[in-house]
């Protein structure tokens, strides 16, 4: 069934061997392989479907477009496809919000937009080192690399990744306090031995991290923190924006504005390769091709992502995954936790995981593949890999997701007898 996979593709390949079926058909919140049998889908490409697989009006603008022979691919010129997205972009989604940002097109990947507010960061104030956060994870290039947290993602580099200092994250202590406190020390401490950072990367909702989601009131004092010591505040919200948490951007809820942000995944409405910047417009000093690509240009994913933020507001997403993250929520407390108490439960919004941790790590690996038998795609994160991670498309059917927190439920509690 696998040989040509087994033959011919590199063994770097690696949610082939979690999920072993060939897929062949989806539509928003199922996966079909080439047997017949359905899957819930619980992992949303990893936060790249949110608007789920085929979504109807996301489709037919993209199938519209390319029925024209319309232009494809185009670097950075300008192109009809790219004006009409950047008008969408300032109208549906930054002007509502007093947001002020100009956007760079990046290319075609998350990795990519991290490594252009890497190099712009350091431009802008002159200083080569960065902050970023324990449990973080920003892309497998080498400058986002150098800012992720875990041991083997690192190990890949094959070299020393250096010019980052990690900060605490708002959970390393039983008081949040007490990391910004760190953080605050470090910053006017002279003698701390760790250089002032061009800029404080973060996710305000740390995903591949363990489903962390840090307080508002520990997010306001990071951004003042930035503010009286000069230090840009980039959000990464390339898993977690684009209405994962309940808003658009997840910074939202704690009313603050970043210097950056940086978004990928899901902005192309319907999972194609697209990765913005946002910056404030005194912070956009590149020089023309100082950071370029040749895939900044994607124009199917310029239509995709203008139908997506279309649907967002045209839908009201925000309502329903609102709604969505209340009935999660009071699920996974009713059915879940009393399976265990030490089984662990976080999340907002449409992202959630179940934390093993307390229990035994390797269990978590042991549910998901229990769910997959059953007919539920979900992935893991955390430390260890001792979190289920929940993050289905925003726009799942009620039924699916009630099935799909079902088979969870049946198989944790067939695995912790």
């Amino acid at each position: 069934m696998f040989d040509v996979f087994e033959a011919n593709e590199s063994e770097v390949r690696s949610y082939c061997r979690k999920f072993p079926t060939v897929f062949s058909k989806a539509k928003n919140a199922l996966l079909t392989d080439t047997n017949g049998k359905e899957y819930i889908d619980f992992f949303a490409g990893a936060g790249a479907i949110n608007f789920g697989h085929n979504n109807k009006y996301i489709k037919d603008a993209v199938l519209d477009y390319l029925s024209e022979d319309r232009i494809i691919h185009a670097l950075d010129m300008y192109t009809e496809a790219k004006e009409a997205f950047l008008e969408t972009l300032e109208k549906e989604i930054l002007r509502p919000r007093q947001l002020d940002y100009k956007v760079m097109c990046c290319g075609s990947t998350g990795t990519n937009a991290v490594e252009a507010a890497l190099k712009l960061c350091r431009k802008v104030k002159k200083r080569d080192n960065v902050f970023a956060f324990s449990g973080a994870f920003h892309g497998m290039s080498l400058g986002a690399l150098s800012m992720t947290g875990d041991r083997f993602s690192r190990k890949g580099a094959g070299l020393p990744l250096g010019n980052v200092s990690f900060m605490p994250y708002f959970n390393a202590f039983k008081d949040t306090d007490t990391s910004l406190d760190y953080l605050e020390n470090v910053l006017k401490d002279d003698h701390s031995g760790i250089d002032k950072p061009a800029a404080i990367f973060l996710e305000t909702v740390q995903a591949e991290g363990g489903i962390n989601v840090a307080p508002i009131e520990w997010l306001k004092r990071l951004r003042q923190i930035c503010d009286d010591n000069d230090v840009l505040m980039v959000v990464d919200d390339i898993q977690v924006g684009v209405g994962r948490t309940g808003t658009f951007f997840s910074f939202e809820r704690a009313n603050i504005k970043p210097d950056m942000v940086i978004l990928s995944k899901s902005i192309s409405g319907f999972g194609l390769p697209m990765s913005i910047l946002l910056m404030k417009p005194e912070y956009d000093i590149f020089k023309p091709a100082e950071h370029n690509g040749t895939f900044r240009g994607n124009q199917l994913a310029f239509v995709g992502s203008k139908a997506g933020m279309e649907y967002f507001n045209s839908h009201n997403l925000p309502d329903t995954v609102k709604a969505n993250e209340r009935y999660i929520s009071e699920y996974l407390k009713e059915h879940i936790l009393p399976i265990d108490e030490r089984l662990r439960i976080r999340g907002i919004g449409m992202i959630w995981g179940i934390d093993f941790a307390n229990i035994d790590p390797k269990l978590a690996l042991e549910a998901s593949h229990r769910c997959f038998d059953k007919g539920l795609v979900i992935e893991l994160a955390g430390r260890n890999d001792s979190v289920l991670k929940i993050l289905p498309p925003l726009t799942i059917e009620n039924q699916h997701l009630n099935k799909g927190l079902k088979i969870i439920t049946q198989e944790v509690k067939q695995l912790l007898r």
